[in-house]
């Protein structure tokens, strides 16, 4: 028995015929960290072996109980009703047969429950999706902190956590209150949230998964049944009756709030899935909807995005043909109309000029700002007219819609289809048909797809690039539904080894799609079954050992120990991002004086950027390291590998990639404190540096003792900043103007470049872009260009609406090209402001998270508001006005400025380049 004859927690898990899925269900709940609960098994009158199944589960633990209906329900309200009538515990919670709740859910739900009190605690849901074994998060922005609500008129946005699983009730507040779960109808679930909300007076929320919701291929469940029109109305039917329980309790004034759920959710499912239904099916469903949409207030409308108020009209309205146009774009802000409409200073979606005031009022697109758009960023929409296959060649008819005009004469078109390990690029050759419109023809030839000697298993969708003058952009392919999908015929095509399907998805944006399977003898040999796979992780191990670290190691150490390429250099910079930093610099110095000296250059990724006639390594790959080997020196911007061990002659160069804010090396506690053997790796790394270059005394100050150097100082400033400290001469003037061309800057307005650093613990979140665009847009797009280049850590991209406003530098390998076409930096806490102030222009502190930022693990040198060469701002309307206000606030910050010049450029002259080539390698050899 358990250690209390009441237990804390009664589960209850809801089944019908699903005796395979049962017992994980059931052992999720057993193996819970919280021993004292009892799961009670609900089951719906099930025809197959879940009775047995449950009754093993029943005595084989004393905390499992099993009760079954007398008939069959069909549908998941009445066994749970049951549930709650023989529930013993004091709290309760919801489980379905094919789900799981995570292993501390209940503990954790239970101690928030019982020290804040509140009527139930409602947390994260984690759905996993068997089919590719990936999961996500429920409404993530939900539950990004516990806290405890006083009521949902509080915080009404927690109408769509509508589930009734991921949370653990007070089992008298269910009872006290008479809730239930009601019979006959589907999205019980959504009432009885609704109900549980508003009789609520207090809920807590956890920012932790308390449920894992499994999502099975092929899914059969009522949720997945969007296709049925009586799907449509039950969903309807679920509304009706919240509405009708807010208007008989006094609660009238929560519609708006539910409303707007209604939209954005449950309407917006359907939504999405209109490109790919017939126009029967359409106009059924307009007849269904739009009765219960006329009851909603204008007012909730305007709350939704643009895409959805243009579908909504047409849908109001009956233009059902351009609704299924329209829906391509929802959550697909790159994809453009098919036409616009001008009249005066407006723009509208549609070919025709709007009727009446309401179609003004929602059709209305100027804010997409279309026309002031740039190719990178700007909408494209491309359409297949027709698929068809010739032996292995899949021809493509292709309409292409440009409504803003981004494509001009020197934009080059090609179709691409990512393969094994090259992609397959063909020439689109775009002929006019139509103002704003293009058609086209190409041909894909899938027996040249690069698939391996093993062959490929893989899913993948063409795309139509677009590229000019550096700005490129990919886009998607919308295919007809009515083209091959796999809800009717498959067509497979024999190409080579292979089988390739064509189909149209039939979701999302609905585009082509390309699927290889194996065929013939590599089918044959593909792994089967859990011996295979054992062996294959075996397999996988092995090659480890041979081509991975290990191997490259004791290669690598073999090679090191022949003589060295005297001639020889590696060089590489941003950990091979691209052709840029210090070492592109010092490279350029050495060919200006056309030293004797072979440079090898390491990329990881993109190879565009660097000059066609370097030799070109692969950062990792064995060439590389046999390089390193061989190489009489190194030149690095960050830190080369700790794999490779230094050769004894090979002497190497750190020229580092920025000054020191933020506390580095052995000043940082995560290392101060780390075992033994990783500080001494770091130690070790350092160690092979034979030179550093140094900007400033202050670096000297603070980076050589936090790394523990020992290293030649070669104090000439950074070769990279050259450029900066002579900004004016004409190849730097030359250099800025062709990045405002390639970034469409318009010669009226200013660059701003935004370029801020990254957060430690919250890598590749986007969350080091703080500044709020759509509140600054308004107040300073018309004389000002916002560019922004987020650190290689974190990412960004550009929201269309704002593609007028904003430009996204990371194309840019070399930052210096958008610090010379700037005309004042915003930045935080990114060393890019040592650098900028090489340039003597306004420099711009967004620091709204500063205390955060200073007070984190990893600490400052210095505390920015004593050494800020700028104002200190926190708010888009402090941002606003010191934009609008550049010259003065660079004539009240220029004491404060030439004191950082002082404190942090004390060595740049400009011509670092010249004095690290004269130190390193005319006058440093010695082997």
């Amino acid at each position: 028995m358990p250690t209390s004859d009441v237990p804390d927690v009664s589960v209850v898990v809801i089944v019908y015929n699903d005796e395979e899925r049962l017992p994980r269900a059931v052992r999720s709940v057993l193996d819970q960290t919280l021993n004292n609960l009892e799961v009670i098994i609900a089951d719906d009158c099930s025809t197959d072996g879940t009775e047995q199944v449950a009754r093993s589960l029943e005595a084989a633990d004393p905390r499992v109980r099993y009760v079954r209906l007398e008939q069959n329900s069909g549908g998941c309200s009445a066994p749970r009703n049951r549930g709650i009538e023989v529930a013993r515990a004091p709290h309760i919670m919801f489980l379905d047969s094919d789900d799981e709740l995570p292993r501390h859910a209940c503990k954790s739900m239970l101690l928030v429950a019982e020290e804040t009190g509140v009527d139930f605690v409602t947390g994260e849901v984690t759905r996993y999706y068997e089919e590719n074994d990936s999961t996500g998060l429920w409404y993530p922005h939900l539950f990004t902190e516990q806290r405890v609500v006083q009521g949902i008129a509080e915080q009404p946005e927690y109408f769509f956590d509508h589930l009734s699983t991921n949370k653990l009730y007070r089992t008298a507040f269910i009872r006290d209150n008479g809730l239930t779960f009601p019979e006959g109808i589907h999205y019980e679930d959504q009432l009885f949230s609704a109900q549980a909300y508003t009789l609520a007076e207090t809920f807590a929320v956890v920012p932790w998964s308390v449920y894992t919701w499994r999502l099975a291929p092929e899914s059969v469940s009522i949720s997945s049944s969007r296709h049925k029109i009586q799907n449509v109305a039950d969903r309807i039917g679920v509304a009706r009756l919240i509405d009708a329980y807010f208007d008989e309790h006094g609660h009238s004034g929560l519609r708006p709030d539910k409303d707007y759920k209604f939209l954005r959710h449950d309407f917006r499912l359907y939504l999405g899935d209109l490109p790919f239904r017939d126009a029967d099916w359409v106009a059924e469903f307009a007849d269904v909807v739009n009765p219960y949409l006329n009851e909603i207030a204008d007012e909730t409308y305007a709350r939704l995005s643009r895409e959805e108020r243009i579908c909504i009209h047409l849908l109001r309205t009956g233009r059902l043909e351009e609704l299924q146009v329209a829906a391509r774009q929802l959550g697909r802000p790159q994809v453009a109309p098919r036409f616009v409409t001008e009249d005066g200073d407006a723009m509208y979606w549609g070919a025709v000029a709007p009727a009446d005031d309401a179609a003004r009022s929602e059709l209305d697109i100027s804010e997409w700002h279309l026309k002031r758009q740039v190719l990178s960023s700007g909408r494209v929409r491309h359409e297949l007219r027709s698929v068809e296959m010739r032996g292995s060649v899949l021809r493509l008819d292709i309409r292409t819609y440009d409504p803003a005009g981004l494509i001009t004469d020197d934009v080059k078109a090609s179709v691409k289809l990512a393969a094994h390990n090259k992609p397959l690029s063909v020439p689109l050759v775009l002929r006019p048909e139509g103002e704003g419109q293009y058609a086209s023809t190409v041909d894909l030839d899938l027996s040249r797809v690069p698939v391996g000697r093993v062959g490929v298993a893989t899913r993948r969708h063409p795309v139509v690039s677009l590229e000019s003058e550096g700005a490129r952009r990919a886009d998607v392919l919308l295919a007809s539904h009515d083209l091959p999908e796999r809800r009717t015929t498959v067509t497979y095509h024999k190409v080579g080894l292979h089988h390739v399907k064509i189909a149209a998805e039939q979701r999302g944006t609905g585009r082509l799609e390309v699927t290889w399977e194996r065929s013939g003898v590599l089918r044959a040999l593909e792994p089967l079954g859990p011996y295979a796979r054992k062996a294959k992780k075996k397999a996988g191990r092995v090659k480890k050992i041979l081509v991975g670290n290990e191997g490259r190691a004791t290669v690598y150490d073999a090679i090191s120990k022949l003589p060295r390429k005297r001639s020889l250099a590696v060089f590489e910079a941003s950990e091979g991002r691209g052709y840029c930093d210090s070492p592109r610099y010092i490279y350029e110095e050495l060919r200006r004086r056309n030293l004797p000296i072979d440079v090898v250059w390491a990329y990881s990724g993109d190879t565009s950027s660097f000059p066609d006639d370097v030799t070109l390594v692969k950062r990792g790959s064995w060439a590389y390291g046999r390089a390193l080997a061989q190489a009489a020196y190194w030149v690095d911007s960050h830190n080369l590998p700790y794999l490779y061990r230094k050769p004894q002659g090979t002497r190497y160069l750190q020229t580092w990639h920025g000054q020191t804010f933020k506390a580095m090396g052995f000043d940082v506690p995560s290392l101060r404190q780390a075992p033994a053997v990783q500080q001494d790796q770091f130690r070790d790394g350092v160690a092979r540096w034979d030179a550093l270059v140094c900007p400033s005394a202050e670096f000297e100050r603070t980076f050589v003792p936090a790394f523990e150097v020992s290293a030649q100082l070669i104090r000439s400033g950074y070769p990279r900043n050259d450029v900066l400290v002579r900004w004016s001469e004409p190849e730097q003037q030359a250099r800025a103007a062709a990045a405002r061309e390639t970034l469409g800057i318009p010669a009226d307005r200013k660059v701003l470049l935004y370029a801020p650093t990254f957060r430690d613990d919250a890598r590749k979140s986007g969350q080091s872009i703080r500044v709020d665009f759509a509140e600054l847009a308004p107040l300073i797009a018309d004389e000002w260009i916002v560019v922004v280049r987020a650190h290689p850590y974190d990412r960004f991209k550009v929201d269309p609406e704002l593609g007028h406003f904003l430009r996204d530098g990371s194309g840019f390998p070399d930052i210096n090209d958008l610090l010379l076409a700037s005309d004042a930096v915003l930045t935080d806490y990114s060393s890019l402001m040592f650098d900028y102030a090489n340039t003597g222009r306004p420099i711009l502190l967004y620091t709204d998270d500063y205390e955060a930022y200073r007070g984190g693990d990893r600490g400052t040198y210095y505390d920015l508001e004593d050494i800020a060469p700028g104002p200190m701002l926190t708010t888009t309307e402090e941002l606003a006005d010191a934009v609008k206000d550049i010259e003065g606030v660079k004539e009240r910050h220029t004491q404060r400025y030439q004191r950082f010049q002082e404190m942090f450029c004390s060595y740049e002259t400009g011509h670092a380049s010249k004095m690290v080539v004269d130190a390193f390698f005319e006058g440093g050899t010695d082997d």
